[in-house]
């Protein structure tokens, strides 16, 4: 006989916390996308803008510093930043679609003990992201959404966000 779920037979048990995480653009479109998902979750979001709270109210948005590859020290704000979301807001699953900031989002929520699932965007047709080649390693689920891309060590394909 199957274990029952005690989440649903407990009216008091928490509710799984999702940390959501996207830089801006395509990322964040394709994050909110997967909102279904979080239908019984209390989600926390982060992004790169402000301009992105109407997307997810009344749920909570958290913003970090937009860095590149190009800068160094942007990165350094960014990763401290994401540790601090990741230490406060404590998740059981960090969820992204990319890219810099959901890569030290995996990266630290995996040090910490939370689930990660990384979805590389839907934009990187040839090649996955370079933040994606990196989170393979910090994620428990490491997708692609192009078939081609999928391979035996990873990443896996199971259907675009799109």
């Amino acid at each position: 006989m199957p274990t029952p779920d005690l989440r649903q037979a407990d009216p008091l048990a928490r509710r799984r916390r999702v940390l959501a995480v996207a830089s801006g653009g395509g990322h964040w479109v394709q994050l909110l996308r997967l909102r279904p998902a979080f239908a019984d979750a209390d989600v926390t979001w982060v992004t790169v803008s402000d301009a992105y709270r109407s997307d997810v109210a009344p749920a909570p948005l958290l913003t970090v510093p937009d860095a590149t590859r190009w800068n160094r020290i942007g990165l350094l704000r960014l990763a401290l930043r994401i540790a601090w979301i990741v230490l406060k807001v404590r998740p059981d699953v960090v969820v992204t679609t990319g890219a810099a900031p959901g890569f030290f989002a995996c990266l630290v929520g995996r040090l910490l003990g939370c689930r990660t699932a990384w979805i590389d965007s839907m934009a990187n047709v040839r090649e996955l992201s370079m933040s994606g080649r990196a989170a393979g390693r910090w994620s428990d689920l490491w997708l692609t959404q192009w078939e081609r891309l999928s391979g035996d060590q990873g990443p896996q394909y199971r259907g675009a966000v799109l």
